[in-house]
């Protein structure tokens, strides 16, 4: 809205500020010279509010949580400060508590949320948290949201390993690749309606689907996000989750009599999706059927003719566990020596078991003194 030669010379102005003044000053001052520029305050329109708008999750920490970060317009912040007086006044919608009413403060019980008001200890913004949660419950409960998004039921779909539900330990996944507690999974099971997917010997070659069409059926797409690695886009590197993705076929284009089966299908973006054709540059896919990759989709970037083929690649998120156990086996090698014989464990001392190994450089540094080096020797001895 300002002329152009006006943002020039603003411009000029703050690079001339910048030079002898801290960041904290430099804002004060740009609001100074906003001012200047807009004394009547006509410079921000819809049109400047509707390009500011914005909402972000970011991903899980290790502790699971997801920050919400966003600019709201007048009307969106209107809106959810109504929500909020009505879902997140205290005694209500809390998660902690058994008998704290939910839904909108209208809808309680005066007498029970008189007594919940007296127990809720929450903050302002945790009671802003649970009053989220719970209208996105209640808009998923009732239907709301539709029935289907790309061939997946409107649900929170969440896939989990047999072993770890009967252990109550690790994590299961939801189709927007989010990661709950396994505690979690297992109080929503309880009101959840189950499918199962059996595989081959524990690879990616699913033994019960549905039946294809031109489209992957219901049953296929939760079969698929039920593989391996199925949560996210079959091409390396992509992150696209399950609910943002396509049925590809995998081993022949439909248009080119590819058929539908679920042994032939994977999730793939939009954009990957698109990208696999005959062209430099683009992708040819197909599926391993035997070795470790049995049942996965392989993806190649077509090289120029004449040039060597390019390696097949397939999507294949790392076993942290399985990569954390031999870590963890090797360091306690280097740490404690190889292991003696079966039922002896390490001891400093007694017949038979195996000695500590010391590696004292890499954790001591050199003596300064005689009296030190001693003494380092007589620790290192264990005397």
């Amino acid at each position: 809205s300002v002329a152009h030669d006006r943002r020039v010379a603003a411009e000029a102005t703050l690079a001339d500020l910048a030079r002898r003044h801290t960041p904290a000053e430099i804002t004060s001052l740009g609001a100074r010279l906003l001012a200047h520029l807009d004394p009547d305050g006509e410079i921000t329109d819809d049109k400047d509010r509707a390009r500011q708008r914005k909402l972000s999750v970011t991903g899980q920490g290790v502790d699971q949580m997801s920050k919400l970060t966003g600019h709201l317009d007048p009307e969106t912040r209107g809106l959810l400060d109504v929500m909020l007086a009505a879902w997140a006044k205290p005694g209500m919608n809390n998660p902690g508590d058994s008998e704290s009413p939910s839904g909108a403060v209208d809808d309680a019980d005066p007498d029970v949320l008189k007594a919940a008001v007296c127990r809720d200890d929450r903050t302002q913004p945790q009671r802003n948290h649970d009053a989220l949660k719970a209208l996105l419950t209640a808009v998923l409960t009732d239907g709301m949201l539709g029935k289907t998004n790309r061939g997946l039921p409107i649900q929170l779909i969440i896939k989990a390993d047999l072993g770890d539900l009967i252990r109550e330990a690790g994590f299961g996944i939801t189709a927007g690749g989010t990661q709950l507690p396994m505690s979690d999974v297992i109080r929503l099971a309880a009101h959840a309606q189950p499918w199962l997917a059996v595989f081959k010997d524990s690879s990616a070659i699913p033994l019960f689907f549905g039946q294809g069409k031109r489209f992957a059926t219901t049953p296929q797409r939760l079969a698929s996000f039920a593989r391996p690695d199925g949560h996210f886009c079959s091409a390396p590197g992509c992150d696209q989750p399950a609910t943002h993705v396509e049925m590809h076929h995998s081993r022949l284009d439909f248009a080119k009599g590819g058929k539908t089966d679920i042994v032939d299908l994977a999730p793939a973006c939009p954009k990957h999706n698109r990208m696999v054709n005959d062209e430099v540059g683009g992708f040819t896919t197909g599926v391993h059927d035997i070795g470790p990759d049995a049942g996965r989709t392989w993806w190649r970037r077509n090289s120029a003719p004449g040039a060597p083929l390019n390696a097949a690649r397939v999507h294949r998120l790392p076993d942290v566990e399985a990569l954390f156990d031999d870590n963890l086996t090797r360091a306690r090698t280097d740490i404690h020596g190889p292991p003696g014989p079966a039922g002896t464990e390490h001891t400093e001392t007694g017949t038979g078991a195996a000695r500590p190994r010391f590696q004292c450089t890499q954790s001591i540094r050199p003596p300064l003194s005689l009296v030190e080096a001693r003494l380092a020797t007589q620790l290192a001895l264990g005397r």
